[in-house]
């Protein structure tokens, strides 16, 4: 096999390959959705009580080998190694709570009608495929696997090829919790073979985390095969700032919410749609923080922004900017690519973003953020909705009635008020239009890979 059909984990702070894998063979590959679905057998019929115990060892594991575990991550996709570490503390509190709850969120749920008895209870699919991408290599797994799993599915990660140690790394802690072999795998094989996959009758359902193109081949494959599906894809989300906010703490929080995860995240803060009254002093402070930031090596526990995840990536992020600026955009901050090894970016700030610019629609998946300025909240809100996202929005104001209007009007699956955009276990997660459909953690992602099943006793 060539080296360019090798599954590659190359450091983006160095360009460099750290290792190479061999794709599974299609007879390894076989084995392994045998096993799987011998797995489910067995597995389906072992109670919350015993899945929850093998959660919390997993969550034991995740915590006392943080460290390594962290710099997997880093090494791999260049996040910083602070935020590589807190990704795997979510990791861990995110098992205990579903390890702690599924029982209570898979309940049986009468309901009264003219049977004697009458209920709908919830019960596993089967086998689970999970495409999930690069950018938080472990929570994207975890914030799946953990529901899942304590629902009774059994798990196939077909993780992004970029980070195939990580991937085997989560293998390998399932395993070492308790977890019956083939109830968690791993796949290392190629995007193009998901699609068999989908169509093997043993497999029961998919999830995928990624872009919109990504989701619209993962849908039709889906529907042709007539499996439950699970998408959560792109998001280009608004961070609206009226008069009343705090302007200090808005910006703090911006530019947080805006460069975490060196700007790859799908529910990044990326157009900054700020009241005209308080724009020009949200973007001289907003300028001077971002220019606070420190890019460095992502090992270094100072640094705040490191590489992007490819020479790729920053190729596309190049192109978007300089297709603005060319259509009369300004760039007002950053926007370099300093002179060293790795795929650095330096933070940026736009404004002028028109909708003949490719930033206005696409999303812009690194450290650079659009402001934009509008005279009224009515313009605001048409501002957010006008882009095919919709899966995470920010607002800041302390108006009563603004907040309603948001709520009400805003095309998203999520609303956040003088807060910046997370994924927790207790709320569900997902959102509408090109951003994908179905819901991830809570009661209402555990439920979305099981049979609710009614039950009628005359």
């Amino acid at each position: 096999m060539s080296t360019a059909e090798k599954i590659e984990s190359v450091n983006p702070a160095s360009g460099e390959i750290e290792r190479s894998f061999s794709p599974l063979s299609d007879s390894l590959l076989e084995g392994r959705i045998a096993l799987a679905a011998s797995a489910f057998k067995f597995y389906k019929t072992t109670s919350f009580e015993q899945r929850a115990s093998w959660m919390a060892r997993a969550a034991d594991l995740m915590e006392s080998e943080r460290e390594a575990l962290a710099r997997i991550a880093t090494t791999e996709m260049g996040k910083t190694i602070a935020s590589a570490r807190a990704e795997v503390d979510k990791c861990a509190r995110t098992m205990r709570y579903f390890a702690e709850h599924a029982s209570d969120f898979l309940a049986d749920e009468p309901v009264s009608t003219t049977a004697s008895s009458s209920y709908v209870t919830y019960q596993p699919l089967g086998p689970i495929l999970a495409i999930m991408p690069w950018n938080f290599p472990y929570w994207q797994v975890v914030r799946f696997a953990a529901p899942a799993l304590m629902a009774g599915n059994v798990a196939l990660l077909k993780h992004a090829p970029n980070v195939p140690q990580t991937a085997l790394a989560i293998e390998d802690l399932f395993v070492r919790a308790g977890f019956e072999e083939g109830v968690f795998q791993s796949l290392l094989i190629e995007a193009e073979r998901t699609q068999g996959i989908l169509a093997d009758d043993r497999v029961a359902a998919v999830t995928l985390t990624g872009s919109d193109r990504a989701g619209k081949i993962v849908a039709t494959s889906a529907a042709k095969n007539l499996k439950k599906a699970v998408l959560e894809l792109g998001g280009s989300d608004p961070f609206i700032v009226m008069p009343s906010a705090n302007l200090d703490r808005a910006v703090e929080i911006g530019v947080m919410a805006r460069v975490q995860n060196n700007g790859q995240s799908c529910i990044a803060a990326k157009r900054f749609i700020v009241h005209e009254s308080v724009a020009r002093e949200f973007e001289e402070k907003f300028i001077a923080r971002m220019a606070s930031l420190v890019v460095d090596d992502p090992m270094e526990e100072e640094t705040d922004v490191g590489p992007l995840v490819s020479d790729r990536a920053r190729q596309l992020l190049l192109g978007q900017v300089e297709d603005a600026l060319n259509k009369g955009a300004e760039l007002l901050f950053g926007g370099m690519v300093p002179e060293r090894p790795g795929f650095y970016y330096q933070p940026a700030v736009v404004r002028g973003i028109k909708p003949e610019m490719r930033m206005y629609r696409e999303e812009v998946f690194g450290p650079v953020a659009a402001i934009y300025e509008v005279p009224n909240l009515e313009e605001a809100i048409t501002l957010a909705n006008d882009n095919p996202y919709g899966l995470g929005s920010s607002v800041w104001t302390e108006d009563e009635e603004e907040r309603k209007r948001c709520i009400q009007d805003l095309d998203a699956g999520q609303v956040f008020f003088n807060a910046m955009v997370a994924s927790t276990p207790e709320l569900p997660f997902g959102g509408v239009k090109q951003s994908g459909y179905g819901r991830e953690l809570s009661a209402h992602g555990i439920r979305e890979f099981t049979n609710q099943k009614t039950v009628w006793i005359a």
